[in-house]
């Protein structure tokens, strides 16, 4: 079974320790344990009781760093605790802050990370070497992860379970938890800015509509007939709405659509390029790497987990 350590410290964040400990307990296939250089620690809200000490970061294969307060100083022995596991090859994960403890070890350095958009600028301050995207859920490394606040830890620890066995174990996660197994867009869309006017009933329809049909050869026309509203207002509801175009969201859905099939069957990526709706290969593979950030081979191979 694999193995996962949760490293808690004073003014740990409740939410980011407990959204590891579901996700991965509830599957069946991971056995997930709290452990930090003290056996008590304080939250804001309570105190808790730490059963395990450092050394159960020798004996696991995942260790996720949840968030804490950015001001914490991390103590030296769970700096070194954390770098001698990275050296032996253990898999490593922040939630929210938790990116400023990962930091902290220097195992950051040279990688893109990110952690909850309001602390993204601190942590690229404190550590000019880390190279921090604000704008994302979460950044696979592969060994090393980190993702935003709050509810982007659990979209991470799906990522993981999806990784280490996967999309069926993952889907199965997801609904336990109540949540999608991949959201779309990164933190800029939970970055406050000016509301958007309503805009009536929504787009809802019309996006079923275009996921049913993302295998069909679609014009902006077609779409916006469909719709009953010209092309100019099409694209500006769906600006307002989506943050996107309609040809856009169409490529999206047929890449969701593509990665499934990936994950599932074992299709040529010549006949899944055409069930998906791309007329050939070559435009499925540069639409698939430019939205995926991957080829479609590498993701079948990172994300199969054997289930086809």
């Amino acid at each position: 079974m694999h193995e996962v350590a949760v490293v808690v410290m004073d003014s740990v964040v409740p939410f980011d320790f407990t959204v590891p400990l579901e996700a991965f307990h509830r599957t069946g296939r991971y056995r997930v344990r709290l452990c930090g250089p003290r056996r008590t620690v304080s939250t804001e809200l309570f105190e808790l009781k730490v059963p395990h000490g450092l050394e159960l970061l020798s004996e696991v294969d995942t260790i996720i760093l949840p968030g804490h307060a950015a001001s914490l100083v991390v103590p030296p022995r769970v700096v070194e605790a954390v770098r001698a596991a990275a050296a032996r090859g253990t898999r490593i994960a922040s939630i929210c802050s938790g990116a400023f403890v990962f930091a902290a070890t220097g195992l950051l350095d040279g990688m893109r990370a990110t952690t909850h958009w309001l602390a993204a600028a601190e942590l690229a301050a404190r550590h000019p070497a880390v190279d921090v995207d604000p704008d994302v859920l979460y950044v696979d490394n592969g060994q090393f992860l980190t993702s935003a606040g709050a509810a982007a830890g659990l979209d991470l620890c799906l990522h993981m379970i999806r990784r280490d066995h996967g999309s069926a174990a993952a889907a199965d996660a997801a609904r336990l938890a109540v949540m999608p197994l991949e959201r779309e867009g990164g933190q800029a869309q939970f970055i406050v800015t000016p509301p958007v006017a309503p805009q009536g009933a929504g787009l809802e329809p019309l996006l079923r509509w275009l996921e049913a049909n993302a295998a069909r050869d679609l014009a902006l026309a077609d779409v916006a007939a469909h719709a009953g509203m010209s092309t100019r207002t099409l694209n500006r509801r769906f600006r307002e709405q989506t943050g996107t175009t309609p040809l856009q969201w169409l490529h999206r859905a047929r890449i969701r659509q593509a990665q499934h099939l990936l994950e599932t069957t074992r299709h040529p990526v010549e006949l899944i390029a055409s069930r998906v709706g791309f007329g050939s290969a070559t435009a499925f593979r540069d639409r698939f790497k430019r939205i995926a950030g991957t080829s479609p081979q590498s993701y079948r191979a990172a994300f199969q987990g054997g289930q086809a």
